[in-house]
């Protein structure tokens, strides 16, 4: 909770002392140790920390399947919601305060900062300096159009972690997050949408982005009826290093 002893209040000094630079490889003693300060500061609330614990392994699966670097997901995973456990008009006055980006729609909905404040903790108070793991902490609950795959992985993640059960066609997601990643992303959505709507809740207008986005996506890459030979040949062209147009 944030009150003298949370993390905006915790002196610098009382975080893991090594930083995570882009040129610099992690090792199991800081995963350990990052891993009992996150821990400590989610001592409120178990369940919590047994959900970052499960979006952390999720997320170095999910690197491991697309190549991308396994410690930075864990990293990412581990403090996605280490701002979670600060009262709404806490994380309100502590955005205001570190010039943080507060949208209309969030200053409605304040349980949403936790992901842009989150990031913020994560380079402040636990001095992660990759902005690649800081940006999918960031982007995490709503995401964007375009993700990177690390900001992929870990929205996916929060969603698919072994310790969720009550979420719509699950399993489902489960199975084409390992598969096929945008599609499980561009399913997420639709049901998140779907979800919020019979519920009658309102909708941050970036998941709306987001969904829009990766539908488009789906459909330049399987069009309407399978896989798009356009995207096809693309990929192809791609993957052998060619200009469009020139032939094998």
């Amino acid at each position: 909770i944030a009150d003298e002893k949370s993390p905006a209040r915790i002196s610098h000094r009382s975080f893991a002392t090594k930083s995570l630079r882009n040129e610099d490889s992690m090792d199991n003693s800081y995963i350990e140790d990052l891993r009992k300060q996150v821990k400590k500061a989610l001592k409120e609330d178990k369940m919590r920390y047994r959900h970052t614990l499960g979006v952390a392994d999720t997320s170095a699966c999910l690197a491991m399947r697309y190549g991308v670097d396994m410690q930075k997901a864990y990293i990412a995973g581990l403090l996605h919601d280490c701002a979670k456990c600060v009262p709404d008009t806490v994380k309100l006055e502590e955005c205001n305060r570190y010039g943080i980006e507060v949208t209309e729609f969030e200053k409605n909905s304040l349980y949403l900062l936790h992901a842009k404040l989150g990031a913020y903790y994560a380079k402040e108070l636990y001095h992660i300096e990759d902005a690649s793991i800081c940006s999918a902490i960031y982007w995490h609950t709503t995401g964007h159009a375009g993700m990177t795959k690390l900001e992929e992985i870990v929205y996916s993640a929060d969603y698919i972690e072994p310790y969720r059960n009550h979420a719509q066609n699950l399993d489902t997601i489960r199975q084409l997050a390992f598969t096929d990643l945008e599609k499980a992303i561009y399913q997420v959505t639709k049901d998140t949408l779907a979800y919020l709507k019979k519920k009658g809740g309102s909708i941050d207008p970036a998941t709306i982005q987001t969904y829009e986005y990766y539908q488009k996506y789906g459909v330049r890459r399987y069009g309407f009826h399978g896989t798009s030979h356009r995207y096809v040949s693309a990929r192809c062209q791609e993957l052998l290093g060619k200009p469009d147009g020139q032939g094998t």
